[in-house]
């Protein structure tokens, strides 16, 4: 039986499995998907130690925080979008070694364009923080043709340094795109994607309310209790609140098409996810 699994640290709660196994069931695909907890500092060693206890079986992984930076410098194959963000969140063994893709980002747009049904096309959008995750998402929503993109940070250099490694991009795409301060983001906007680190602690939003345009949609990364105080604040400025389980979703989709060859009926899985999430 082919296996896969996700990495991290931690990884007890991520509900890839459960998507994974899904998947499988409804496109009729036989596979093992499970977990498995990688010491900090030991991604590398946890990969070869995968692929060592399932000799012949073990096909690829899902990787999650904090492990995308070290997932990328281990492939030997990045696609386009995983080379541009430095970043991987899917892995494929393959005859000629290692192949890392990244599919955060294409989960972000599709969630949003598809189950949220919002336009990208044309609008303004703030994306808030340009670490790993900011990372992994500002190509494809680039791709997606919004008019501006402002990327904020608390570091602004972080925040300037991801923009002009996206700079060449945003041109081919005629989008705007610009740094900013947290404290200092210009204008309002029609979509708010929050890729900081602060839901994830338990902090405070960390932008004013002000640049949130009334009915916009304002989404976090996370999902389940970490999501909700950001969503509180969304709702509290007029805005549409809206977790990242949709994202989820599709970008494990993305992950289980590379690997499977078959898409599966994302719309039916979020569902029932979304129903298993909010009855907990």
């Amino acid at each position: 039986m082919d296996l896969y699994c996700v990495m991290g640290n931690p990884v007890e709660h991520s509900r890839s499995p459960w998507i994974h196994a899904r998947f499988a069931e409804l496109t009729s695909q036989t596979l093992s998907y499970g977990r498995r907890l990688v010491p900090i500092g030991g991604f590398a060693d946890a990969v070869a130690a995968f692929r060592a206890d399932h000799s012949g079986t073990a096909r690829g992984c899902n990787v999650t925080v904090p492990f995308k930076f070290d997932a990328a410098a281990l492939a030997q194959h990045l696609t386009p979008r995983a080379a541009l963000a430095h970043a991987i969140n899917v892995i494929s063994f393959r005859d000629d070694g290692i192949h890392g893709d990244n599919s955060d980002g294409i989960g972000l747009v599709n969630d949003i364009t598809l189950h949220a049904g919002v336009p990208i096309a044309g609008s303004e959008l703030l994306l808030l923080g340009a670490g790993g995750a900011a990372a992994g998402v500002l190509g494809p929503l680039l791709e997606a043709g919004p008019r501006r993109v402002v990327v904020a940070n608390r570091t602004l250099a972080k925040a300037i340094a991801l923009v002009q490694r996206h700079a060449a991009l945003a041109l081919q795409h005629h989008v705007s795109l610009e740094a900013q301060e947290l404290h200092a983001v210009p204008g309002t906007f029609d979509v708010v994607v929050n890729a900081t680190a602060s839901s994830l602690a338990g902090g405070e939003v960390p932008v004013d309310g002000g640049v949130l345009k009334p009915g916009a949609l304002a989404i976090d990364m996370m999902y389940g209790p970490a999501a909700a105080g950001f969503m509180a604040w969304a709702r509290a400025h007029g805005a549409v609140p809206r977790d990242g389980l949709g994202m989820l979703v599709e970008q494990a989709a993305e992950a289980f098409e590379t690997w499977r060859g078959v898409r599966p009926p994302t719309a039916t899985v979020l569902a029932e996810l979304r129903a298993i999430v909010d009855a907990k």
